[in-house]
């Protein structure tokens, strides 16, 4: 399958969080979505986004000392991690977040490189870059799944 990669400029963070929220619209069940930017690219405010666009109303904060945190909404179970203070594998051992990625839930993930090895293959990666003005927010999907949502997202 060829990667198909979509992009758009965000000019401030309630942009970024109007993409988060346009982005939930639709999104299935079973998706693993990696995140990845520098510090303060938004990759926190984009989920932040996503959660509150799939109907959570309470406070979403970054899962930096937990390395994750759960949502239960309706039939999904969306699961947000930040691996940027995992130190080794025996953590991920260890929590037993292998069973967070089934066909029932949303894994995105904030920092995925630094657990590269342990996790299954992203349907979607998210690239938040910084702009002179704003921010450049890029999908890539890597699954005919992630293809026909973002296909479906940007018609």
């Amino acid at each position: 399958m060829n990667s198909q990669d979509f992009t758009r400029v965000l000019k401030d963070e309630a942009a970024t969080l109007l993409a988060g929220e346009s982005f939930s619209t639709s999104l299935p069940a079973g998706m693993t979505i990696f995140l990845h930017g520098d510090l303060g690219a938004g990759k926190t405010t984009f989920v932040r986004g996503v959660l509150h666009g799939m109907g959570y109303q309470g406070k979403v904060k970054s899962p930096t000392y937990t390395l994750v945190e759960p949502y239960a909404l309706g039939d999904k179970t969306i699961y947000h991690f930040d691996l940027y203070r995992m130190v080794d594998d025996e953590e991920w051992e260890a929590a037993g977040f292998r069973d967070y990625f089934n066909a029932q839930s949303i894994c995105m993930i904030e920092w995925p490189e630094k657990a590269q090895r342990l996790l299954p293959q992203a349907d979607i990666e998210i690239f938040l870059s910084h702009l002179a003005q704003g921010r450049q927010l890029r999908y890539q999907a890597n699954s005919e799944k992630a293809q026909r949502f973002l296909q479906q997202l940007h018609t």
